[in-house]
């Protein structure tokens, strides 16, 4: 059996979209990357169609997610769209499914797989990329150190470095890397200035 805490979770890299007609209805789905709520708000809003009969959507990152069903029966889009982000066991994503009514009803059961069915065909064919929870801190570092403590760490893999402020004697380092790097992270600035510079990371 897998342990599930070892799979690593997945996001998408872009914009993915995929259209399909269902008796005379037109389904769209966008789906995309978002990084917290307020950027999940704004995909929903951005990729909304106000000419269409509804917009139903879809947003999960972490512990949190909502969805909505926008004029549907109740359970029969939002919920879908939602088991299809969690079917591929996708996080920090967001999914729009846009239905322009073709005249023909689809009953509770045809909703709701027009619904997850036109996210999930979306969602799978989407280029995705692991999920990599970062933590971010900072160093006060001298300026006899500071070339070599930005080269070094920003060579290594995800890490971000850049500089907040300088001081007199050197600068401010803002330091982002991944949570699972972050003491060995630290471990090398420390060693890399003998001591002289240390990472502080934010709770």
């Amino acid at each position: 059996m897998i342990d599930e805490r070892m799979v690593a979770r997945l996001t998408l890299v872009e914009l993915a979209i995929r259209e399909q007609e269902i008796r005379k209805s037109r389904f769209i789905a966008v789906a995309g990357p978002v990084a917290d709520e307020a950027a999940a708000k704004d995909f929903i809003a951005a990729q909304s169609d106000p000419a269409a009969n509804h917009n139903c959507w879809a947003w999960r990152l972490g512990q949190n997610y909502r969805f909505n069903d926008d004029g549907e029966p109740g359970g029969t889009a939002g919920k879908p769209i939602l088991s299809a982000i969690d079917g591929q066991g996708l996080d920090g994503v967001a999914v729009v499914v846009t239905r322009w009514f073709g005249g023909v009803l689809l009953g509770s059961g045809g909703l709701i797989r027009a619904y997850g069915g036109t996210a999930a065909l979306c969602l799978r064919e989407a280029e995705k990329a692991p999920l990599i929870e970062t933590v971010s801190g900072t160093a006060t570092c001298g300026f006899s150190d500071l070339t070599l403590a930005q080269a070094r760490l920003g060579a290594l893999p995800d890490v971000q470095v850049g500089v907040q402020a300088f001081t007199d004697s050197g600068a401010i380092l803002s330091v982002s890397a991944p949570k699972s790097e972050a003491d060995a992270v630290g471990r090398l600035l420390t060693n890399l200035t003998s001591g002289r510079s240390m990472i502080r990371w934010n709770e």
